[in-house]
């Protein structure tokens, strides 16, 4: 690197025996033009069961933009023959009677809708939600939160917002010492004028006789989904591609909603730390999938034990129009919506049919929404009903 600003860093740690139990390949595609897309946070109205209805071929898929998800997931295999404990969200560090969980992201595509609006006060809260919510799976509480921001030539303006919204994101997610130190990388040719780019790592805790990884998932389990703010941070590549191809333009509304397009696709990553750990402390949570990049399809198998599947009932949640945009004006199929995206649902929980009445519950008297979307089976893989 040409130029390198460090900005601190984390004292080291005294520890033994490092596990490394979590590996996610994330694809960024370039884009070829500006795009854009929308989601009404405050009004959902088409079900899912008319958003996943389109199996016509032909369609894009998020290999046609650029991300290959197989190409991912074969690149893992080769790893996993290197360090066989990854497969996770995240990865563990013995420390004492606890575990030191890690977990990295990035921001990815989503950034090239940041650069076209000038809108950079949010994408430091997607940075942070999309590792924090990677370790809290396993139940950890954030400690702290290192970013690294790569440019071609710094603006300090701009930087600022940056990281004044992953300050942001920390204390969001409770993140104990909140932003404790980073990097700042100005690589003049490598990155393109006026853009950058956002990586970041989140360190947690959490007691081994407390980690959530699993294990203790049996078929009747329920599966309870938490709500997204939209797309969060991945997909972007595909949806790119399908707007441009649908004459839609940033301040364009989308069918069905009441923002504008640009406004619905910058809405920042939900981090749902302070949530879950609550549902956590309570008692019968088995296991959690943060839905990024894989969707359903690929990311809840993650945390079920061999032999056991999952069933979704496709008609239990309101699906927020931005999905049925995109499955429309992409001529996407079914398959490829629920391997690519969150379809409003950014958390699914594998809970005890008695805590599922508890969550449900809750929810009922307006603590928070959550859905009952499904159970684990016996069998592989997630079915759709």
């Amino acid at each position: 690197m040409e130029s390198q600003i460090m900005r601190t860093s984390f004292s080291s740690l005294d520890t033994a025996n490092s596990v490394i139990n979590g590996h996610r390949l994330s694809s960024i595609a370039s884009s070829r033009k500006p795009f854009s897309i929308a989601f009404p946070q405050s009004k959902r109205t088409t079900r899912a069961s008319c958003v996943l209805s389109m199996s016509k071929k032909d369609g894009l898929t998020y290999k046609d933009s650029g991300v290959d998800i197989d190409a991912g997931s074969d690149l893992i295999r080769r790893i996993a023959k290197m360090a066989p404990e990854i497969g996770g969200f995240s990865g563990r560090i013995p420390l004492g009677d606890s575990y030191l969980v890690l977990g990295m992201d990035g921001v990815g595509t989503k950034l090239k809708l940041a650069f076209e609006t000038g809108i950079h006060e949010t994408v430091g809260i997607d940075l942070v939600a999309m590792s924090v919510n990677d370790i809290v799976t396993c139940g950890a509480r954030p400690l702290g939160f290192l970013d690294y921001f790569g440019t071609s030539h710094l603006d300090v303006d701009l930087a600022e917002k940056v990281i004044k919204g992953i300050v942001d994101g920390c204390q969001q997610s409770g993140c104990e010492y909140g932003l404790i130190g980073g990097e700042t990388a100005e690589m003049p040719g490598f990155y393109a004028e006026g853009e950058y780019d956002l990586v970041g790592c989140a360190l947690g805790i959490v007691k081994k006789d407390s980690v959530i990884d699993g294990k203790n998932i049996m078929p009747g389990n329920v599966l309870i989904g938490l709500p997204s703010s939209g797309l969060h941070s991945n997909g972007f590549s595909l949806v790119r591609r399908v707007v441009a191809q649908s004459g839609f333009s940033l301040k364009d509304q989308l069918p069905g909603g009441s923002i504008s397009l640009g406004e619905a696709l910058m809405a920042p990553t939900v981090i749902y730390v302070k949530q879950v750990l609550d549902i956590i402390n309570k008692g019968g949570v088995n296991g959690m999938a943060h839905i990024t990049g894989g969707g359903f399809t690929d990311n809840i198998p993650r945390v079920l034990p061999d032999g056991l599947g999952a069933v979704i009932h496709t008609d239990a949640w309101e699906v927020p129009p931005l999905f049925n945009f995109i499955q429309k004006y992409g001529n996407v199929e079914d398959s490829e919506m629920r391997r690519t995206l969150n379809l409003g649902i950014g958390m699914v929980m594998v809970v005890t049919p008695e805590a599922a009445l508890r969550i449900l519950g809750e929810a009922d008297n307006g603590n928070y929404v959550a859905y009952r979307i499904g159970q684990v089976i016996n069998g592989e893989g997630v079915t759709y009903h």
